[in-house]
């Protein structure tokens, strides 16, 4: 029997089931395999007084893939029943293939993730490809869903509810030799090829024995693992969990405390029911705006950045072996380790060979931490150390494939430290710039090659900070943003490419967030509102406790060169309320930020860091009227605004770029699913709305042109 998604193939009392969706790389439970399985299922009820076993198979490189995740995107809140009821239906067709009697087996032959692992949970016995490429998990709470395929219930069963946590509320995925560990997979071979030999060998071993043939929580004995929540133990540390959910969560994400739920509720009732309380769970998250948004730009931009989706094509890939840094301080060095790491030859130079090497002593730190803890051996560890160059030379950069210029934001420098390392270049190589504002077309005059000049900015700390925004120059030509490209997924890193303008993309959508919480600072609102709010509203960090760690002498300096900018250009800049507010704190109070003793903060000794009490006196208005929707709304809507008018200007040629850009650079809530996600997420007419009732009474920053609206329709995505 051959449908459209899987194969049916009863041979010497054994029925292979074989996963092979027609024209996708992957198996998916789409629709047509849904109905496929309907058939299979039943066919396979028929031939019940034949069969001696089942073998699950795929004929993919993977084994599965999982739910069809452009379906969700189509769902709405009125869906929810039609949902329930495919998820059940699916549901009762492994049920009926684990419940024939005869003993089923699950052939691994690569990845089962997500709805994946839940098929190959359908086997009573599980084999896989031991090949540590391999991964296996439920990684659905990272999408916004849970694993309610069975996911849920089977792993709680199987694990007891303490152990099943980190794999399913933290989506802990692992590899074929933890799965064995665990029980997930029963037994491991070398090669693809000897999965069906064992899986005939197993089906035949297991003739008359019941074991064989029944899940283990459906047997007469079944106790789970470390007792159920009526067990006190248990019990007295599920009381405490919701707590501490909630706290990770801050109420902003449905999934994790509905898989908790499904967890703790299918635990104290039968299996079939904690199936459906499962399926319930997950046709509420399915069908509701989080997941929409998180699976959009979690699942679908993420492929999108990591297929190059922003590289020009026809570009041969691109592997630099020797790079250059220019300045050895924090953003340098941070460059410089990351580079190590992945096995790049660097040269890391500064004015002095004092300032280099202490560079360089950032890596061995980072590094020993990891060899103190046994997750490094010393040798890799020295190997890496003996990829950095330390000099004060120029001439030691002689042959580097890419240069990058890390020194202070100032034009004039960057000009004088191109000038020098330019010429050392190898021939074909490219030079880049790490600034975070200044625009890319200018500093290129500095450049003999203004085509083969970039912008590649980091951000900091570079050794966690995933996000590297790729800046193309009005003269940048599509080989060097593409080599510019393979250079940072080289470094494991997340490329995104936007139009050069001033503070690019992220740091001038950034900028929109600071400044929006210092000009309600200004306005009178009290600070622990506006850094509470902003918290509240799923941003990492209050916008006060930012411009304190970015420095706020940092953000007097780019507001300093910008009037000096535009006065050059004939034009006088106008500094914002939350601008004047920020140079106040540093000319008038002496203010600058963390590293020079306190900002908007201080920061006693050993102790935890306050707000300044003088912001109290200096700022708070007690008769200041104030709505706490509206100060989050001001600082989320504020982004998103800039992110729609990037996007209008041509800063921004993509959404996956605005929606990967705005989390990863500048921590946007991950529940909204990037700036323009969380637009397109709740409509673009309801948010031009608020956005009109925001401008009335907060100004221009809230107003949409009609070129932005235009722009915002031009770009939604389709599914």
């Amino acid at each position: 029997m051959i449908t459209k998604t899987i194969r049916y193939d009863l041979s010497n009392g054994i029925a292979t089931i074989t996963f092979d969706e027609q024209g996708s790389p992957v198996n998916t439970m789409c629709l047509q395999w849904q109905d496929d399985l309907d058939a299979i299922a039943a066919q396979a009820v028929k031939d019940r007084g034949q069969l001696k076993g089942i073998v699950l198979a795929s004929a993919k490189s993977t084994f599965f893939a999982g739910a069809d995740l452009k379906a969700v995107m189509r769902s709405t809140e009125a869906d929810g029943p039609r949902v329930f009821r495919e998820i059940e239906r699916i549901k009762k067709n492994f049920r009926t293939l684990e419940t024939q009697g005869v003993p089923v087996v699950s052939c691994l032959n690569g990845a089962a993730l997500g709805g994946g692992l839940e098929v190959a949970l359908v086997g009573h016995h599980r084999i896989a490809v031991n090949n540590p490429k391999i991964q296996f998990g439920l990684p659905e709470v990272t999408l916004g869903l849970i694993p309610g395929g069975g996911g849920i219930t089977k792993m709680t069963r199987m694990l007891g509810l303490m152990a099943a946590q980190p794999y399913i509320l933290e989506s802990k995925l692992f590899g074929p030799e933890e799965a064995l560990k665990i029980g997930v997979v029963h037994e491991l071979v070398a090669t693809a090829e000897e999965l069906m030999p064992r899986a005939l060998a197993f089906i035949e071993a297991a003739q008359g024995k019941p074991d064989a043939c029944t899940h283990v929580w459906d047997r007469k004995d079944y106790k789970m693992p470390g007792g159920t929540p009526s067990n006190p133990k248990i019990a007295g540390m599920l009381s405490v969990a919701p707590a501490v959910l909630k706290q990770k969560t801050r109420g902003l994400y449905p999934a994790p405390e509905a898989a908790l739920a499904a967890m703790v509720e299918g635990a104290m009732v039968d299996f079939d029911t904690a199936m459906r309380v499962e399926s319930r769970y997950l046709a509420g998250l399915m069908t509701g705006n989080v997941a929409r948004n998180m699976i959009n730009t979690f699942f679908f931009n993420m492929n999108a950045i990591k297929g190059g989706q922003s590289r020009p094509k026809d570009v041969a890939k691109y592997q630099p072996k020797k790079v250059g840094i220019l300045g050895a301080g924090m953003m340098g060095s941070g460059i410089a380790y990351a580079q190590a790491t992945r096995g790049i030859a660097t040269v890391l130079k500064d004015v002095s060979l004092e300032a280099a090497e202490k560079g360089k002593s950032y890596t061995t730190r980072l590094t020993q931490k990891r060899v103190d803890k046994g997750q490094m051996r010393a040798e890799k560890q020295q190997g890496i150390l003996n990829l950095i160059t330390p000099t004060a030379n120029a001439a030691e950069l002689q042959g580097c494939d890419l240069i990058i210029e890390a020194v202070f934001e100032q034009r004039e420098l960057k000009a004088v430290a191109t000038k020098e390392a330019e010429p050392m270049l190898a021939e074909g190589g490219f030079f880049a710039s790490n600034t975070s504002t200044l625009p890319i077309s200018g500093l290129a005059l500095a450049s003999a090659q203004p085509a083969k000049f970039v912008g590649i900015h980091f951000f900091s700390p570079v050794d966690k900070m995933k996000l590297v925004e790729i800046i193309r120059g009005q003269t940048t030509d599509d080989e060097t943003i593409a080599r510019a490209y393979d250079y940072v997924q080289a470094l494991g890193k997340l490329p995104i490419v936007v139009n050069d303008s001033r503070g690019f993309y992220t740091s001038r959508t950034f900028g929109t967030f600071v400044m929006e919480g210092a000009a309600m600072l200004g306005e009178g609102i009290p600070a622990p509102v506006i850094e509470n709010a902003a918290m509240q509203a799923g941003m990492p960090v209050g916008p006060l406790a930012v411009l304190d760690e970015t420095a706020l002498s940092l953000s007097v300096h780019v507001l300093e060169q910008t009037r000096i900018d535009f006065q050059k250009e004939g034009r006088q800049y106008v500094a914002t309320p939350g601008e004047t507010l920020v140079e106040q704190m540093v000319k008038q109070h002496n203010r600058p930020g963390r590293a020079a003793g306190g900002g908007f903060y201080d920061y006693p000794e050993g102790g935890k860091k306050q707000l300044w009490p003088q912001l109290k006196a200096l700022y708070e208005k007690p008769g200041v009227e104030w709505n706490l929707q509206d100060v989050k709304d001001r600082l989320l809507y504020r982004q998103a605004v800039e992110t729609a008018r990037c996007l209008a200007e041509d800063v921004l040629t993509s959404v996956h770029d605005g929606n990967i850009g705005s989390i990863f650079g500048i921590g946007f809530p991950a529940w909204t699913g990037g700036a323009l996600q969380f637009i397109y997420g709740q409509g673009i007419e309801a948010f031009e709305q608020r956005c009109t009732e925001l401008a009335a009474r907060h100004g221009s920053g809230f107003i949409l042109a009609d070129a932005v609206k235009s722009a915002l329709r031009q770009h939604q995505p389709q599914y």
